[in-house]
């Protein structure tokens, strides 16, 4: 303070240079806390009313340079700091004085670099900059930017420096595009690039590209720059530095540069809502997808561009990945701060029942075990058993609540049933599938004689199906096999060939061909039978009626014998994948631009083209709605939205034939949605290959290389996606080399589960079980949208005798109530889900003693529609059901409505679940973690003041974690969050910690891509 004040009052020259010179000496030593002392002391306020009076000189005398060029430097380092320098010198009206100084200085360079420093500085602050402009500052920088030349380079420099900070404001963005600066930009670059051979003034050239960055901010800039052919000057010019890695701060803002002016589209679609429409019960809202008439296109293309040029100004920040991965947080984390619960008496309260309490009596019937007579336990046999075990021979498996679609149409045997009905069952065959025991791995095979068996129950499961719904069973087929003539001899018998016989529609009708594929099964896959997944399968209810079936499905598969360490992601990968999209642009006559694949016009695909690939998606939980061939060995795919939405693309899978051996295909999904994915650290796809599951290697392998995850030009207008604002779209892209010639392959974003999968995996499990110790009740919640049953499980342990102690025992266990797959695209839920089953009817002591103390309510598979239908994360209803816990629609919503009526007459009975967990998948984080409600912790975090006399609350819901975080390796701890949040209260999670009271109320995410801490670390390996 001693310091600054007399330097403010003194006029003796001597005395100024000296608390000029300390003033120096002191801020240019230590760290900047001395800066921010001497801010904080209005030094900032000084220097500039002191520069303001050494300037002050008439023109004919020359102001006093001995002062104001250590008073610049002092101003140029004191003004970085100070992020109100810019109005500090608006309120000193400087900004007229730096502009005299820098003009007076003009035939001298020293002088004026030390003014243009300054003139950077005040230039930061937007406003300030704008001031600058109008009162010609932009003019007199390009008087002194010269075209390349190794004198004044300083000057040259600063001058550049300042001008790109200038160009920050978008009004004089504006005005240096009106003023044809911009052209001269360009050719600065072109001149300073094409004589800086040595690389010698590489930041004299990132100036000049941050001034075309600045300027590009603005729409007019854009087209001006598009005008004047700058996407091909700068393309052409980065072409020779891609090798050298000192140049990547100019490789990386020419390619932020090409990426935000490279001209927004719209994706190659007619319409951006779902292929697929489904009648909604009594909605009017609910319409079928336009047909993209010509018309509608134009107003969708008009609103496109009034959609970019809105947005176009204020999405530059977007723009900066290039080489930069985004934040490794998802958004819906970063949303906490600022969407948390803080009104205490909405987080105490417990809302009333949203339907009647007469109308809960009718869930006794989905819990069987408290009313069990156990006569069985008297004389029990396993023949006596398995009649018992029948899915359909008794009132408490069957037992289903009737949504207002299913009462409009028929349904599968295994839904319809009679109470009282015998019919054929997959539990009555002599086939079993024998489980891999947990104490010791067991070699599972299957004998042809139960084969036999099996196939003919498989049959007559079929012929039932189809005469109780003609309508909704179906002559399913596998997809046609690799057509290498001389591999399928190799690999089947003789007499087997001729009945390889594809019709003309390119399907296998044969059921000789499907018994060849069935007796050359080795039946050592746990838990799967070709022969249930079929049986299965024809009682699905799919949206475009489903006739063929996905070859892995249908013969399964099992883990490769090795581990595979993550995908390390090469250097600049993303960087040549984002050229390669911008040279479609400059050299078009490089694109093929032919579509070979189309959901919506299937006329207008271009299938089995020379050299071309085959796409195919139309089955269960496939996912793919376009393919377009853009070079010969490169294709564009688009996934299809959710069925009744125009959102949620992440999903995919799909099956691709006809490919060339030891080529590197590139596949580009080009609608993804989500900000970043973890396909930028490390995952990759899944791909299953038949001819090498028919040569006994059935395996789902991590596969792809250079693959990355980054922003595109698509875009969708407010219009088109029906948000308040449009929306961009993402690309992963990836390239493949196939195994084998001629091959058929599937790509999946994860290991597909499907609900035919399920069921038939549930039928093995029933089969399999132990039943003198395992108490297994198969029902139905409800009957889905669609028309598919919703299974619910019981499973606990039978008690020990008939006794009354034994039996008050069993009835009074505590419930844990799971669930999983209420998001189709989270198929990883559903086998942490199959691990859980298969765990707990083990003969493992610790599932033993689990089901001795609990009993377990399970609904594997929350959304049946959506997961059949190849959504990502609704139903058909177009929602998402983990939003519609607060209040479900009996008819839009029949699962959710049920499984909390069912949580509902837990409550009225006094049997509320000990614990709740609704299992999930996360695509953007690593490990297994979970999320939790607490009053405490969400009112600490807001940063509430919390009254522990008042508010008390148990923290035995951090107890559960705790347990996973020592004795599960894939668990972290670090990772759980406890807060509730406002955008959250429609989920399960905390709708049943405040309306069920279940203190344990729990939604597990699982990482689709390995562990970043523990025994799974990502930097050993993951399968």
């Amino acid at each position: 303070k001693s310091g600054v004040f007399p330097f403010q009052s003194s006029c003796d020259k001597e005395v100024i240079l000296n608390i000029l010179s300390v003033l120096t000496d002191l801020l240019s030593l230590g760290t900047g806390r001395r800066i921010h002392y001497v801010i904080s002391k209005g030094g900032s306020e000084a220097l500039l009313q002191a520069l303001a009076a050494a300037a002050r000189t008439e023109p004919p005398e020359p102001p006093d340079h001995s002062i104001l060029l250590p008073l610049l430097r002092l101003l140029a380092r004191v003004g970085q700091r100070d992020r109100k320098f810019g109005l500090k010198v608006q309120k000193a009206e400087a900004t007229d004085v730096i502009l005299s100084l820098a003009r007076r200085s003009l035939g001298h360079h020293l002088h004026l670099t030390h003014c243009l420093w300054v003139l950077r500085v005040c230039a930061s602050n937007v406003t300030t900059g704008t001031t600058l402009g109008i009162n010609g500052a932009m003019e007199l920088l390009f008087k002194v930017i010269t075209p390349y030349s190794k004198r004044h380079v300083r000057t040259v420099r600063a001058a550049i420096e300042a001008l790109a900070a200038l160009l920050k404001s978008k009004s004089n963005s504006r005005r240096a595009v009106n003023r044809g600066y911009l052209g001269g930009l360009l050719r600065l670059y072109q001149d300073w690039h094409h004589n800086d051979a040595s690389n010698n003034y590489i930041y004299i050239r990132r100036g000049l590209l941050l001034c075309l960055k600045h300027i590009t901010n603005v729409q007019l800039g854009r087209e001006t720059f598009l005008g004047s052919r700058g996407m091909e000057i700068l393309f052409t010019s980065i072409q020779d530095c891609l090798s050298c890695k000192n140049l990547d701060p100019i490789i990386t803002t020419v390619i932020q540069i090409l990426r935000k002016c490279y001209p927004k589209e719209s994706l190659p679609v007619a319409t951006v809502r779902s292929s697929y429409f489904f009648p909604l019960p009594g909605n009017a809202k609910s319409e079928p997808p336009c047909e993209g008439s010509e018309e509608e296109c134009q107003v969708e293309h008009l609103c496109l561009y009034l959609f970019s040029t809105s947005v176009g100004d204020s999405e530059s920040d977007g723009e900066e990945e290039a080489e930069k991965d985004l934040d490794n947080e998802d958004v819906e984390s970063k949303e906490e701060d600022y969407d948390l619960e803080t009104d205490v008496n909405k987080l105490r309260s417990r809302p009333m029942p949203d339907r009647p309490e007469e109308e809960l009596g009718q869930y006794e019937a989905l819990c069987p075990e408290l009313s069990h007579n156990f006569q069985e336990l008297e004389s029990e046999s396993e023949e006596e058993k398995s009649s018992e075990d029948r899915v359909e021979s008794l009132p408490s498996t069957l037992h289903f609540i009737p949504s207002a679609a299913s009462m409009k149409q028929p349904n599968c045997r295994w839904r319809n049933q009679s109470i009282t009905g015998k019919g054929p069952d997959l539990g009555e065959k002599d086939f079993k599938v024998p489980l891999q025991s947990w104490t010791r791995k067991e070699e599972c095979r299957w004998y042809q004689t139960d084969e036999k068996r099996d196939v003919a129950g498989a049959a007559q499961d079929a012929d039932s199906c189809q005469e109780e719904d003609p309508a909704g069973s179906h002559g399913f087929a596998l997809r046609p096999l690799p057509k290498d003539a001389a591999w399928y001899k190799k690999m089947f018998y003789p007499q087997c060939e001729a009945s390889k016989n594809p019709n003309p529609g390119g399907r296998l009708e044969s059921s000789d061909t499907v018994t060849s594929l069935l007796e050359k099964h080795q039946g050592d896959l746990p838990f799967h039978s070709p022969h249930f997944y079929i049986a299965r399968a024809k009682c699905v209810k799919s949206v475009p009626d489903f006739k063929d079936v996905a070859f892995p499905d249908f013969w399964g598969h099992q883990p490769p014998p090795y581990s595979k360490p993550m995908l390390e992601r090469k250097y600049g990968v993303q960087r040549d994948k984002v050229l390669d999209d911008i040279r479609r642009l400059i050299q078009p006559g490089d694109v093929i631009g032919r579509t070979v694949f189309d959901l919506d016009e299937p006329s207008h695909s271009n299938p089995g083209a020379p050299g071309c690939l085959t796409f195919f998606s139309k089955f269960e939980s496939g996912n793919l709605r376009k393919a377009i061939q853009v070079r010969e060995f490169e294709y564009d795919l688009i996934m299809n939205a959710d069925v009744n939405s125009n959102q949620h693309h992440q999903w995919f899978y799909f099956e691709v034939r006809g490919m060339k051996l030891a080529v590197p295909y590139r596949f580009n999904v080009i609608n993804c949605e989500k900000f970043n994915s973890q396909f930028n650290y490390g995952m990759q796809l899944v791909m299953y290959s038949v001819k090498e599951a028919l040569q006994g290697r059935p395996r789902w392998l991590r596969a792809g290389h250079d693959i990355c995850y980054y922003k595109n030009h698509y875009r969708c207008s407010a219009a088109a996606g029906g948000g308040a604002r449009g929306k961009f779209y993402y690309t992963l892209t990836f390239s493949m080399k196939f195994p084998h010639k001629d091959d058929v392959c599937y790509l999946a974003y994860h290991y597909p589960y499907t609900y035919s999968t399920m069921m038939s995996h549930l039928d093995i499990l029933q089969q399999n079980r132990n039943p003198k110790k395992v108490y297994w009740r198969q029902q139905t919640l409800c009957q889905t949208l669609g028309g598919n049953r919703c299974p619910l499980l019981t499973i606990t342990a039978m008690p020990e005798s008939k006794k009354r102690d034994d039996l008050e025992q069993f009835c009074n266990r505590p419930y844990v109530f799971l669930m999983a797959r209420v998001h189709p695209g989270e198929s990883n839920a559903s086998w942490v889900m199959k691990g859980t089953l298969e765990f707990l009817v083990s003969s493992d002591p610790i599932a033993d003693l689990l089901r001795k103390c609990f009993i377990f309510k399970i609904v594997p598979m929350l959304n049946p529609d959506g997961v059949i239908n190849g959504n990502h994360r609704c139903s058909l209803s177009g929602d998402d059901l983990n939003r519609q816990w607060l209040t479900p629609n009996s008819q839009l919503h029949p699962t959710i409505y049920h499984a909390k009526g069912l949580l509902y007459y837990l409550r009225s009975i006094g049997r509320a679940p000990l614990v709740f967990c609704d299992y999930h998948g996360h695509s953007q984080k690593k490990n297994v973690f979970l999320y939790g409600c607490s009053i405490k912790e969400t009112l600490w975090q807001a940063g509430c003041m919390v009254d522990t006399t008042v508010i008390t609350e148990d923290v035995g819901y951090r107890t559960l974690p705790k347990i996973l975080d020592k004795v599960a390796p894939a668990f972290v701890m670090n990772s759980c969050s406890f807060l509730v949040e406002k955008s959250r209260e429609s989920t399960a999670r905390v709708v049943v910690w405040k309306e069920m009271g279940v203190l344990r109320s729990y939604t597990m995410e699982s990482t689709y891509c390995s562990c970043s801490h523990g025994l799974y670390k990502v930097s050993k390996s993951f399968k």
